[in-house]
């Protein structure tokens, strides 16, 4: 090992899993304080992201699993910072990003944590009001969203509140952002748009959130995908492919989450519900390139087929892991056969995140606060 150059170990160290790289700063000091610098868990977490390795799939239940997302097998139930004021009523997941998770007690809207499961870290949110307009009585609902903005190098929070507008046919909105480097809220620019669901989760796609969304009249059903730039704090609508440009309708999420918006290996794709004939899974290759949508899969619509969700596209790129109902199905993009996957004892759930395993820090620290070296996976 003294013949290596401090760049070879980097290079060897930045490839192994971060169960591995926490069992190794015990190697010495120079190798804890190479795994706990800043700029070697950017390496790591830059490597994990472009490899496509260090992956889990993390299915939330009743509790949270996880599972490794190359094997499928074996899932563990996670203990998370909410475990014990939610008591197995359920955990929202209101996003994910670089390895961190954002999580809301599902009685408590008000009670919120970022965790990595992979080094046991958390932090709890801070509470912030909502500020009612005068002619507001309540709010419709709040959505979330949960990202990074590499400019200021900061995590970020945002909860959007809709309100009923002034009149029947209008809506309003309060929106918020907390900044993990801060912890802090602080009120931001309106959502111009009006949220189509109220169980839709922002989903992250270059550095920027989307929602499904139409203009702010009740009566303008036309359906279109707002953004909101994690860098600028600014809003936009993203261009739709041709043939739907013209007002589409989106499969709408139900009561568990399904849902019409997600992303997969960081492009934006969209779940196009033409009519109940058939389900169209588009993929935006170029980020805000219209001409780069991509028609990957169209289903025909059966009873047999509830809901379609992609996931991931596995490590050769020719299979995209799909969330089918309450079932999990490897689909060959070049076959077009599908395979059903059984993933253990887990309770069926309507939805999934693929996390990568990073040593994102929370509260200044990638370890445990008392300092022990943390046996990652377990409780």
């Amino acid at each position: 090992m003294a013949s290596l150059s401090h760049d070879a170990i980097l290079d060897v160290l930045c490839r192994l899993g971060v169960k591995d790289l926490v069992r190794f700063r015990c190697v010495s000091k120079p190798w804890c304080s190479t795994i706990d610098s800043p700029d070697f868990i950017k390496r790591h977490l830059s490597h994990s992201l472009k490899t496509n390795t260090n992956l889990s799939l993390i299915l939330p239940t009743a509790y949270i699993f996880s599972v490794d997302f190359d094997s499928l097998e074996t899932p563990q139930r996670l203990k998370h910072p909410l475990d014990e004021s939610d008591e197995g009523k359920g955990t929202d997941i209101l996003g994910s990003c670089h390895g961190l998770l954002a999580l809301m007690n599902g009685d408590d809207d008000y009670e919120i944590s970022l965790w990595n499961p992979s080094t046991r870290r958390s932090q709890m949110l801070p509470f912030t009001d909502i500020e009612f307009p005068p002619w507001s009585i309540g709010f419709q609902f709040i959505v979330y969203g949960f990202g990074y903005d590499p400019i200021s190098d900061d995590y970020k929070l945002v909860r959007m509140v809709q309100f009923h507008g002034k009149d029947q046919d209008s809506v309003d909105s309060e929106v918020k952002v907390y900044s993990l480097r801060t912890n802090s809220w602080r009120r931001v620019k309106d959502f111009p748009f009006y949220h189509k669901d109220q169980y839709q989760i922002g989903v992250l796609a270059n550095n920027a959130l989307h929602w499904v969304a139409s203009k702010k009249r009740l009566s303008d059903t036309r359906s279109f995908v707002a953004a909101f730039d994690l860098e600028t704090e600014e809003y936009r609508v993203i261009e739709l492919p041709d043939c739907l440009d013209m007002g589409f309708h989106m499969s709408l999420n139900d009561m568990e989450g399904d849902v019409s918006l997600v992303a997969m290996g960081g492009c934006l794709c969209l779940i196009a519900n033409c009519w109940g004939a058939y389900v169209d899974i588009w993929v935006m290759k170029e980020y805000g390139v219209k001409e780069s949508w991509t028609k990957l899969i169209s289903a025909k619509q059966t009873q047999h087929l509830p809901t379609v969700s992609p996931l991931a596209l596995s490590k050769t790129g020719d299979k995209m892991l799909l969330n089918v109902g309450r079932k999990f199905i490897w689909y060959d993009l070049i076959s077009k056969k599908a395979e059903i996957v059984s993933i253990g004892d887990v309770p069926s759930c309507s939805r999934a995140e693929v996390l990568v395993q990073s040593l994102v820090p929370l509260n200044g620290s990638v370890y445990g606060s008392d300092g022990e070296s943390l046996e990652i996976g377990k409780e």
